[in-house]
């Protein structure tokens, strides 16, 4: 499968921004998704997971409750809502996808997924 991830752009910190993960061909839904981020100097880091059923998320710590993953399936798409936003969250934004044949099946690991998208930037501005 190929990721296309979009959204991304500068807003003021407080602010919000939808990021959005576009796969290509008609098997997305078998596909589990992350979204995974990496600031400048850092190491590349997760950030949100969901199922392919899209019952099941997992976020780091530094984002819970102010992120959100979530999964249209018509559109082959899957979203990163991200609210309240801080100038930590400043990073490139990569959507990872993985299939698998079981629908609770979930993944946070780096290792755990095949198929990237090429990444958006997000800059937050304090």
């Amino acid at each position: 499968v190929q990721l296309q991830a979009s959204g991304g752009g500068l807003v003021q910190a407080g602010g919000s921004l939808r990021l959005s993960c576009a796969a290509s061909g008609r098997t997305f839904s078998t596909y589990a998704v992350g979204w995974f981020r990496q600031a400048p100097g850092k190491e590349r880091e997760f950030v949100a997971t969901i199922t392919r059923s899209g019952v099941n998320t997992n976020y780091a710590d530094s984002v819970k409750g102010r992120f959100t993953i979530s999964r249209d399936v018509a559109k082959n798409t899957v979203y990163l809502q991200m609210n309240s936003l801080k100038p930590e969250d400043t990073a490139v934004y990569y959507c990872a996808a993985r299939y698998t044949s079981y629908s609770s099946d979930i993944y946070s690991e780096e290792s755990d997924f095949r198929s990237w998208g090429q990444g958006t930037q997000v800059t937050v501005s304090s």
